[in-house]
């Protein structure tokens, strides 16, 4: 009896120990295959009333670039969605314990979710199988390279946060017949989304928030999952390569006011400066969008600092001109005292040059004449010498009015000259107190706009 008992036993267990499943048994107990389009046609429903619920989840897994001219933020994510397959169930224990098998995603119906603000389709290979659980649950996981468009607003920038939506829905199933719901939470996408972020470039990731919303049309709802996405850019780059060249243009401008104005070295140094921002804003030029609701905040502190420094240039205009006018007077007024000084010279040797040729007459008078007539001509020189005396002081009294004259002239153009160095010094220190108080209370200001 005990032989046979062992014999039935080994032949049990035997039998057990033979049977070999594969997953095209569960396949061809599905009557699953590539010519049977049952799977694939219709929403995978019994009634047709009953709505397909799709659990959807995305992981943040690389920020590869944010593109504020064009306003477009590419991140690559891992996207993951689940439904139910009323057509589809085996038993586990009848198939050798397979509780799940893949198939190519061909041969089964998927949702028809799309991201709204995808501009621009992944050009990398997506993922050819779905995972089939034994109750009829369908899993498909895809990573992809999303190229979105996302409204931006660069008003604090280089200090902005963002915020860019990834809208998943149907394209055109309404709610009646999809739902979507998330399969992970807030909390939970933000901690997966940092424990397998890779690459974030210039941007911080700070969060991502899930929620859910509808989108009415044509007498239509659709339900949406939206995932937000909260970065912060890393200011450092922008703030060397370009915050802080221009303060130093400003520093470099506030010390040209102790160049020496009566030099034309101050004005070409301001005139450099100047040309320095302008080369610098070219650069914000590519950086910003063309169209924005609000000024940026660097658009201003360029256009400010450009502004004070053309007024500071044309300060130094007005002042260089001021001084080299005050130049010119003094240059003609010492060639005017030099040409008179000239001519009176002149005037002098004329009538030096007259008493001689008057002494040489009357000595050629007195040789010819006969000696009778000596008393005669001694008094006609005595009359001649009173007559040139006379002439001579009179040419003496105009001359020391025309030397004073010269004298009136000269120090009213002194005055002049003096009242106008005295207000172009007036005018430089006042501008530059302005200059110093306005650049200090600007800073503070737009410092303060930054950080608020």
């Amino acid at each position: 009896m005990m032989p046979i008992s062992f014999f039935l036993l080994f032949i049990i267990i035997d039998g057990v120990s033979c049977k070999v499943c594969s997953y095209q048994d569960v396949l061809d107990y599905l009557n699953l295959t590539v010519d049977n389009s049952v799977f694939k046609l219709t929403r995978p429903v019994l009634d047709h009333t009953h709505a397909t619920v799709v659990k959807s989840d995305i992981i943040l897994y690389a920020i590869l670039s944010v593109v504020e001219k064009t306003q477009t933020f590419v991140p690559f994510i891992w996207a993951s969605a689940q439904w139910k397959d009323e057509r589809i169930s085996w038993d586990p224990a009848q198939f050798c314990g397979i509780t799940e098998i893949s198939v190519p995603k061909f041969m089964l119906w998927k949702p028809d979710l799309f991201i709204y603000e995808m501009i621009q389709k992944d050009d990398s290979p997506p993922n050819p199988y779905l995972m089939v659980t034994h109750d009829g649950t369908i899993f498909y996981d895809e990573d992809m390279r999303v190229i979105s468009t996302c409204k931006m607003d660069v008003h604090k920038f280089p200090f902005d946060t963002q915020e860019c939506s990834l809208s998943i829905g149907s394209a055109i199933h309404c709610v009646k017949e999809i739902r979507i719901v998330p399969f992970s939470n807030s909390s939970r996408a933000t901690q997966f989304s940092r424990e397998v972020m890779k690459t974030q470039g210039e941007w911080e990731f700070l969060k991502m928030s899930v929620e859910s919303s509808n989108l009415s049309l044509y007498d239509k709802r659709w339900e949406l999952l939206i995932y937000k996405v909260t970065i912060k850019r890393r200011p450092l780059l922008h703030v060397i390569n370009f915050l802080l060249p221009i303060l130093f243009f400003l520093i470099l401008d506030l010390a040209s006011f102790f160049i020496a104005d009566h030099r034309g070295e101050k004005l070409g140094f301001k005139v450099t400066v100047l040309l320095a921002i302008s080369v610098l804003l070219l650069i914000l030029n590519d950086i910003l969008p063309s169209m924005s609701n609000k000024t940026p905040l660097i658009a201003t502190y360029c256009i400010v600092i450009f502004a004070l420094m053309l007024f500071s240039l044309l300060e130094t205009i007005l002042v260089t001109y001021l001084i080299d006018k005050d130049s010119e007077d003094e240059l003609c007024l010492w060639d005017s005292g030099k040409d008179k000084h000239n001519h009176v010279k002149t005037k002098n040797c004329s009538t030096e040059n007259k008493k001689q040729n008057d002494c040489t007459c009357i000595s050629r008078v007195c040789d010819s004449e006969n000696q009778h007539e000596l008393l005669t001509v001694d008094e006609e020189v005595n009359n001649s010498s009173h007559l040139r005396d006379t002439n001579a002081l009179q040419l003496i009294l105009e001359e020391l009015k025309k030397l004073q004259n010269m004298m009136y002239q000269h120090l009213g153009h002194r005055e002049e000259r003096v009242k106008s160095v005295f207000w172009a010094k007036r005018i430089n220190s006042f501008f530059f107190i302005f200059y110093v108080v306005t650049v200090l209370l600007f800073l503070c200001f737009i410092f303060m706009e930054w950080y608020s």
